[in-house]
């Protein structure tokens, strides 16, 4: 079992940077891919970021060259960057945690959510 705990999110003006930590328990994180999704309200949850446990990485077209994701293995914690915000970055963001293929396959392990509400 892995648990995810995020933190990080707010409130912060168009523009604005935050960053995103996902604090994860258990000896294995190193071996997982990583993952960042948002929902916002009436919308379908979204894969925002992933990143492989070789550090390979991979973003939406919507935040590519705003948000960054990276991995701590030593404090077993995954980051997302966000510069650049905008108001449609509006949205409760998960991390979520799998073995292998981010793109294949069931997300195992979800955190309960963080909010980040980016105004105009």
């Amino acid at each position: 079992q892995v648990q995810l705990v995020e933190s990080g999110g707010g409130l912060v003006q168009a523009g604005g940077s935050l960053r995103l930590s996902c604090a994860a328990s258990g000896r294995t994180f190193r071996t997982y891919t990583m993952g960042w999704f948002r929902q916002a309200p009436g919308k379908e949850r979204e894969l925002v970021a992933t990143i492989t446990s070789i550090g390979s990485t991979y973003y939406r077209d919507s935040v590519k060259g705003r948000f960054t994701i990276s991995r701590d293995n030593a404090k077993n914690t995954v980051y997302l960057q966000m510069n650049s915000l905008k108001p449609e970055d509006t949205a409760v963001y998960y991390c979520a945690a799998k073995y292998g293929n981010p793109f294949d396959g069931e997300w195992n392990y979800w955190g309960q959510g963080t909010q980040v509400t980016v105004s105009s």
